[in-house]
């Protein structure tokens, strides 16, 4: 018996990365999968790994910024397999523009995939999880949303979904639903990893506490948990998994900067 069997579980975003990977960590621990993306037979190509190793899994095309794809969504996850017991909030988009340069069109885009985005799936999720008997929830924020970062549309939509976790948190418990955030950090396979020069991935690999970046199967194992009745008195709370980067805060790059700086022969 897997940590997850007998449960339903959607995760949106789960053509590549972390989705990806959770979605097939999932799978083999028992549960029947719902996976989702926007990108066209992204989700159908995870579905068919999932079926050719002996799981349970349908695909579908999903904006996760379109109500009705949500109602929808939920809809065949029932229809399906006869409940929805877990939802995991994994789409996510970066605009990469500052503040001098982001348009309306770019924020409003990046505040859709990555907040409205869970409001909707919630909205449309709970109704199902409390016939179930209850279920749980996991949005997948950023250490964004827990400190400052460079791109404002993704930091005020990842604090939000902070904010929006712990407001889920308390209104759906009667349901005997639960509802936590998680908070990445530098995980590989991500966009970060894709989209930036070695130069920008060694700066953040040495910002962590830990020396490396994560893996998409690390963040995965942490979801997992947060899924299973593990974690049956867990709501609300918020879990960097980061390698000890927000902890490390300023006085971890003080000792960076001293370290560098000695490197270069100049005073410490």
């Amino acid at each position: 018996m897997g940590r997850l069997a007998g449960k339903v579980i959607l995760v949106t975003g789960a053509g590549a990365g972390q989705g990806a990977a959770a979605a097939g960590l999932f799978a083999s621990e028992g549960a029947r999968l719902v996976v989702t993306d926007v990108a066209d037979g992204a989700a159908e190509h995870v579905a068919e790994r999932i079926r050719a190793c002996g799981g349970d899994a349908i695909a579908l095309r999903h904006d996760v910024s379109d109500e009705a794809g949500w109602a929808e969504a939920v809809g065949r996850a029932v229809a399906t397999f006869g409940a929805l017991h877990g939802l995991v909030n994994n789409a996510g988009t970066i605009s990469r523009r500052r503040i001098a340069d982001i348009t309306l069109d770019d924020w409003r885009r990046v505040l859709d995939v990555n907040l409205t985005s869970a409001l909707l799936g919630i909205k449309h999720a709970a109704p199902a999880m409390r016939d179930a008997g209850g279920g749980s929830i996991v949005n997948v924020s950023s250490t964004a949303g827990l400190t400052a970062h460079e791109d404002p549309a993704y930091t005020a939509s990842k604090w939000g979904l902070r904010g929006l976790t712990k407001t889920a948190a308390v209104e759906l418990a009667p349901d005997g639903i639960r509802v936590n955030s998680i908070h990445p950090g530098q995980i590989t396979g991500t966009s970060f990893f894709s989209g930036s020069s070695p130069e920008r991935v060694e700066a953040a690999r040495r910002a962590v506490p830990l020396g490396r970046p994560g893996t998409p199967e690390e963040s995965a194992e942490l979801v997992l948990f947060l899924l299973s009745d593990a974690a049956a008195y867990v709501s609300g709370a918020e879990i960097a998994i980061d390698g000890g980067y927000v902890a490390g805060g300023l006085a971890f790059m003080r000792q960076q900067m001293r370290a560098a700086l000695a490197t270069d022969g100049r005073e410490p």
